[in-house]
């Protein structure tokens, strides 16, 4: 069989079974499934892994967007820090829930009695 005729034949998947040459077509898809990912980036990213102090709730805030509360413990700022280091914070806490589209539109802290603040209400949009 010529070359042309051989590479023919694999396109269109002529060869029987338990041939040789099917045995080689799988071989070789086989080998692109579990070789590209090594090879080839596709753009993908694992989700990332965070170990929160609590629950993280999320509402619709009346059709402004998303009202959502994280604990004190899960933002790793001061609360006396600049707006703009709060704002990425917040975002940086909040979206491992929400996705990194979303804009930090204003924030509140809820403290406890020795005003020590105990969770923070963020409000975003999409």
């Amino acid at each position: 069989m010529s070359m042309g005729k051989t590479l023919k034949s694999y396109f269109f998947w002529t060869h029987a079974r338990g041939t040789f040459h099917y045995d080689v077509m799988v071989t070789l898809i086989l080998a692109f499934i579990f070789a590209t990912p090594h090879l080839w980036s596709y753009g993908d990213k694992p989700s990332p892994i965070s170990a929160f102090a609590g629950p993280i709730e999320v509402v619709s805030d009346n059709g402004h967007g998303l009202l959502v509360t994280v604990q004190a413990a899960d933002v790793h700022v001061d609360p006396t820090a600049s707006d703009a280091a709060i704002r990425k914070a917040l975002h940086h806490a909040i979206e491992p829930v929400t996705g990194d589209a979303v804009l930090v539109t204003h924030w509140e802290t809820v403290s406890n009695a020795n005003g020590q603040p105990t969770e923070w209400r963020v409000h975003v949009r999409r």
